[in-house]
């Protein structure tokens, strides 16, 4: 497994935000985090690229400890994208996106060939190279999206850890974005809101209620009125998608 965490935990001035979480993510596969407000998605994120140190429990990358990971290490290895990101600074597109080429610069290491390779490969993924130079704060919402994927990417991850990279999009953006992370070549830990677009696009689903994981498996196993109803209070009816073969949500208005 290229992602494991054993019994990890987290607490806060006394509150406990992460309980006791086992899970395993494969090497190349989509797992999506999803469940309510405050059920650890967000933590859990922060804790598998050592933003936070844990109260106990193992994580491992590859099979190494990430507690024996420097920072630097870490950094050459995972990308975390979040919710939402920007800079008050003057740059232009590829300047945001050449930040993510940090962690492999140094006093003995300047920038190369290869530097600038990767963050125009990164472009391209995203489809901005056309807009490499134009200013970061002249691009759309969905835009800036894909450049802050562009800036994880260029990091050359091995791991990507995206944080509701979809929050605050239109449809149209939200697609686009959860359909470029399904072709990247990394391995994927994303926290979404949006069922269906979890049940799309995830390989494998991870629920959490209080910190706990309270379900795990593939979308068609674990995507459950009776799960959405106990995890979310929402009555749902689950039928399979006629377009994608994957379970589709539809929600229940009462009274």
């Amino acid at each position: 497994m290229t992602v494991r965490l054993d019994a990890v935990r987290w607490t806060v001035a006394g509150q406990t935000l992460v309980d006791g979480v086992t899970l395993d993510v494969a090497p190349g596969s989509t797992l999506g985090l999803v469940g309510p407000n405050g059920s650890g998605k967000s933590s859990l994120l922060r804790l598998v690229c050592r933003l936070r140190r844990v109260a106990s429990g193992v994580i491992t990358l590859g099979g190494t400890d990430l507690a024996t990971l420097s920072r630097p290490a870490i950094a050459r290895r995972v990308a975390l994208v979040e919710q939402q990101a920007g800079t008050d600074a003057p740059m232009t597109v590829r300047q945001v996106v050449a930040l993510g080429r940090t962690p492999h610069l140094g006093a003995l290491a300047p920038w190369t060939s290869a530097d600038t390779v990767a963050v125009e490969a990164a472009l391209d993924l995203v489809g901005l190279r056309e807009r490499r130079d134009q200013s970061w704060h002249t691009l759309s919402g969905g835009e800036r999206q894909r450049a802050q994927i562009a800036r994880a990417l260029a990091q050359d991850p091995r791991e990507l850890l995206l944080d509701e990279p979809t929050n605050h999009l239109d449809i149209l953006h939200q697609l686009e974005i959860l359909s470029l992370v399904r072709r990247l070549p990394a391995t994927v830990m994303v926290a979404l809101h949006d069922l269906n677009l979890a049940a799309m696009f995830c390989d494998t689903l991870v629920v959490l209620q209080g910190g706990r994981v309270v379900a795990a498996g593939p979308p068609e196993v674990v995507l459950t009125e009776a799960l959405i109803w106990s995890v979310f209070a929402v009555r749902a009816r689950v039928d399979r998608s006629a377009h994608h073969g994957r379970p589709h949500v539809q929600y229940v208005v009462e009274g």
